[in-house]
């Protein structure tokens, strides 16, 4: 019993005021509380009951139908765990009238024998009833002889499906109360003081001879013997239907803490003047954070002057440029700080790649992404003059006109924290760049390494001279024109290390292997598993981003030494090192650009670790002059893109504008334009059409498209003004955050598959899920889309059908035969990415979907975040038919299953019969899914495991 006891004190996920109570709960006596002895007593009689139970024919429960044990060790369905006792004890209690006195004799010998009746500390709160809350239960819950804690209700240990268990007993208790008068005498007097004997006569089964009452008392307990394989059943169906809140206690304790850290900053806030601390402006105790977390005792003479401009005082927008590694982040943190603690205000953080960088303004010059910061800015500027804008870039030229967009401050410094000092190489000679020289170099040093004939072909480059200068001991970085030669470049370098290196850092090696191995599900990169032993690894969008972070890691803390890495690491990744190696000066195949050479080379010199750092560019004798004029001219200007990014530019603005009100008619429209950075620069942009004509242009473009209507208001005689609104469509896609290139054909798209679509496989919606921005890079190999297409079943073959992809074209395509019949090249390359979808959905391991596809591993991943943001996008751009539905009263997949589709029509604007029926046989067709999960896995759940422990000697005992 004390076993059983002590499993019960087990954290459940309920509320306390709404936790059911249990009919007897038996708290484990304190060691002081138990005799000498006592512990062999109670083993003993448990083992005269279990013979007392064979011999009184009352056989025990049935514990076969579970497969695992649903709550760990604390409560299993082994014969003495705390389910089974309660499960015993309702048995024993209830048992049929023709097993009446065995049911007595035996309930009353395992709950009174003297030995244990005295020893233990009985709560009996009320068979099946609620938990008493008033003073004299208070009082009871903290006697002495309960180790309950204070204030805890006797159920808050108890698993949450088992609650749940006894809270449906008690309302069928309930549903039963006209049982005999002695089972009511029963109930209240179990709601004793705690220490107090329980009479055995209130245990008594009593002798009824009124037939009726007779029939009412078996129907009774025959709803009681319920199994418990049915009300767990029940249970987690019902928590499937409905999310129990769940009140971790260790969630509590979080919260109380952080809400102490909020009231104490509020109280420091409130009493103090407008100087918060000697920590500019900020709390003592955030300089302490900084000197404990990162050890910044103090800040260089650069930052305290930004810091303490009278700009930044003011809180006026700020831009401020410093070479890479200066400490822009530190002062970016600071402001951020204040802003918070000082002036309570929000802050938004917009960074420009997936790792922890602040926002480089020369970004805005970059494309599509240039063009959504742009419009981000633009924006705030025009609706809020009190937001404050702080920018900061290593790479500016022409820093006056974002000056004038943002009308905001500049500093600037050439400050760095490590001395970078720039080499270029050609053959074996090593020049140090010079401005002041006459070409702009001068000589440095001859490289001396021998080499063999076969290292010779193999590294021309002389990379392995150059970077076993550096390593084990310093870091080293080698840019690569491409992800392939990465890989090589990592191979190749290992191939003729010594085999000191294997040794540097041997079991922290091994370590890197087995965790990449874990997260790979026992997969590893050969390449990886080659060079990680000799410290090198290779760093690409080709690793999945689980690898990449472990591997930064152990870059970071000096495991790994050597990284070969693509151009895609110099802005993206803070990961500086001691010599920073370009193997070439291009990226892919285009010439290295003078912002794109100072973001690589600026990751060499790690403040606080080295003195020194070193860039060495190496170059052909073909590409010197490029390279002498690369190195010394300025940096490249920062353009505009908002209107060459046509559909991810002013048209996505244009529709933002009008979504959102900020501007609706063409005047504000216009007005907006010319606060960008785009009308700051339209003199140089603009040189056939004026703002004026390229904002009437896109608008009219958006009307003729469906996605704006105009409304024309006259003023007067001589004044009209167009004013516009956003149709159906126009929301759609705006709130759906669609590519306006791809709003009619995904519209089309959608309307095509609501009409057809085939719901036998997931094949069709992974489709109309699929991103098609992403269609441009698909290059399918087309055996694999043969023989993939090959395997597909009858249905997943009539998707492909549908959208006009044949069997016969792809064994041409495969076979290298010519194609007469014309087929649309997006849905072809989509529907091969659709595939590589529905294949991991399948088989979820990206390794597996890798070599099926002979695709990068990281280039899948990126397929399949993708698709989840784009099927998000799609969920927004179909709201307006779920809005329709929602609103009609059909506000769960329920009701649309069980709705009529004549009555659909009738309700839902626009709605065919044909698409009335599609939707209720899809909502049929989900539930059906969800049901059969659920019942899956509790099947599952309440299987009886093969190698549990007895399973063996019950059967043969059975038999």
């Amino acid at each position: 019993m004390d076993e059983g006891g002590s499993r019960i004190r087990r954290r459940v996920s309920l509320p306390k005021r709404n936790r059911p109570s249990l009919g007897c709960i038996f708290v484990a006596p304190t060691a002081a509380e138990l005799e000498p002895g006592d512990e062999g007593k109670e083993e003993e009689e448990m083992v005269a009951e279990n013979r007392r139970r064979k011999t009184a024919g009352v056989l025990p429960v049935e514990h076969n139908d579970s497969e695992e044990d649903m709550f760990g060790d604390y409560d299993s369905f082994t014969e003495n765990s705390f389910i089974a006792q309660v499960d015993d004890l309702e048995q024993k209690y209830m048992q049929l009238p023709e097993h009446k006195k065995h049911a007595t004799d035996f309930a009353t010998e395992n709950l009174y024998s003297e030995s244990i009746k005295n020893k233990l500390s009985i709560t009996t709160i009320g068979n099946l009833t609620e938990l008493q809350t008033d003073k004299h239960t208070e009082n009871q819950s903290g006697y002495e002889g309960v180790t309950v804690e204070p204030g805890a209700d006797l159920l808050y240990d108890v698993p949450t499906s088992q609650a749940i268990y006894f809270e449906n007993l008690q309302k069928s208790s309930n549903d039963l109360g006209n049982c005999s008068m002695k089972e009511r005498d029963w109930k209240s007097s179990s709601h004793n003081t705690v220490n107090e004997e329980l009479p055995h006569n209130c245990i008594e089964q009593p002798q009824q001879n009124d037939e009726a009452s007779s029939k009412v008392r078996i129907s009774s307990d025959m709803n009681r013997r319920k199994s418990i394989k049915d009300h767990l059943k029940s249970a987690m169906t019902g928590n499937a239907k409905a999310q129990t809140p769940v009140f971790s206690r260790s969630k509590q304790l979080k919260d109380t803490l952080l809400s102490e850290e909020i009231n104490v900053a509020k109280k420091t806030i409130e009493s103090s003047s407008n100087d918060l601390g000697p920590f500019y402006s900020l709390p003592s105790k955030v300089r302490d954070l900084y000197a404990q977390f990162k050890g910044i005792e103090k800040l260089y003479e650069w930052q305290h002057t930004c810091l303490t401009l009278n700009s930044v005082q003011e809180r006026k927008n700020l831009i401020y440029s410093l070479p890479t590694s200066g400490g822009k982040t530190l002062v970016a943190e600071i402001l951020m700080l204040q802003e918070l603690l000082c002036c309570r205000k929000d802050v938004l953080m917009i960074l420009p790649y997936v790792a922890i960088v602040q926002e480089k303004l020369h970004m805005i010059g970059e494309g599509s992404r240039g063009a959504t910061l742009e419009m981000t800015l633009a924006k705030i500027l025009y609706t809020s003059r009190t937001t404050q804008i702080i920018g900061m870039s290593a790479t500016l030229n022409n820093v006056e006109d974002l000056q004038k967009f943002l009308q905001a401050e500049y500093y600037t410094s050439q400050f760095r924290p490590v001395e970078l000092k720039e080499y270029l190489k050609i053959n074996d000679t090593i020049y140090e760049i010079d401005s002041k020289a006459e070409n702009g170099m001068t000589f440095s040093r001859l490289l001396n390494y021998k080499y063999s004939e076969t290292l010779k072909k193999m590294d021309p480059d002389h990379l392995v001279a150059l970077v076993t200068e550096v390593i084990p001991n310093y870091s080293c970085l080698v840019f690569c024109p491409s992800k392939k030669n990465c890989e090589n470049v990592a191979e190749m370098i290992c191939k003729f290390l010594s085999k000191e290196y294997l040794k540097h850092k041997e079991k922290e090696k091994c370590e890197v292997i087995k965790n990449l191995k874990n997260i790979g599900n026992g997969n590893l990169c050969p390449v990886l598993k080659r060079t990680i032993p000799f410290g090198v690894a290779y760093h690409h969008s080709g690793l999945t981003s689980d690898e990449r972070k472990l591997l930064e890691e152990a870059y970071s803390t000096g495991v790994l030494c050597l990284f070969t890495c693509t151009s895609t690491l110099a802005a993206g990744v803070n990961l500086p090192a001691r010599r920073v190696i370009l193997r070439a000066p291009y990226v892919a195949k285009e010439f290295l650009k003078r912002n794109q050479y100072k973001q690589m080379i600026g990751r060499a010199g790690r403040a606080g670790i080295d003195t020194i750092g070193e860039s060495i560019l190496i170059l052909q004798e073909k590409d010197k002059q490029q390279v002498l004029e690369l190195i010394t001219r300025p940096l490249e200007n920062c353009y505009s893109h908002l209107v060459q990014e046509f559909t991810k530019g002013i048209q996505t603005l244009f529709l933002s504008l009008i979504g959102l009100k900020i501007a609706t008619n063409l005047d504000d429209i216009y007005h907006f334009m010319n606060g960008t950075f785009f009308g700051v620069q339209q003199k140089i942009l603009l040189k056939e059409k004026s703002l004026w004509e390229i904002t009437v242009e896109s608008l009219r473009y958006l009307t003729e498209k469906g996605l704006l209507q105009k409304d024309t208001i006259c003023k007067s005689e001589e004044e009209v003004q167009y004013n516009f609104h956003i149709t159906k469509l126009g929301r759609a896609s705006f709130k759906g955050t669609i590519d306006l290139a791809y709003c009619d054909i995904l519209y089309r798209d959608l309307k095509k598959g609501l009409e057809g679509l085939v719901l036998e496989s997931l094949l069709h919606l992974i489709y109309l899920t699929t991103p098609y921005d992403l269609v441009s890079q698909s290059n399918p190999d087309w055996m694999i889309y043969f023989r993939q297409f090959s395997q597909l079943s009858p249905a997943e073959q009539n998707v492909a059908a549908i959208l006009g992809v044949s069997e016969s074209f792809l064994g041409k395509k495969a076979s290298g035969q010519a194609i007469r019949k014309k087929v649309d090249k997006d849905v072809v390359n989509r529907l091969y990415l659709s595939f590589v979808l529905y294949t991991l959905l399948k088989e979820t391991n990206i390794w597996t979907v890798s070599e099926k596809f002979n695709m990068p591993r990281g280039y899948i991943q990126n397929l399949l975040t993708g698709a989840a943001s784009f099927s998000s996008c799609v969920l927004h751009f179909c709201e307006g038919r779920a809005r329709q539905l929602y609103s009609a009263g059909y506000k769960s997949l329920m009701h649309l299953a069980n709705a009529n589709p004549e009555v659909l029509i009738k309700t839902i604007d626009h709605l065919s019969r044909r698409q009335a029926k599609q939707i209720i046989a899809s909502a049929k067709m989900l539930l059906h899914e969800k049901a059969e999960a659920l019942q899956e896995e509790v099947e599952e759940l309440l299987r009886l495991p093969s190698d549990f422990p007895g399973a063996v000697a019950s059967s043969t005992d059975k038999a």
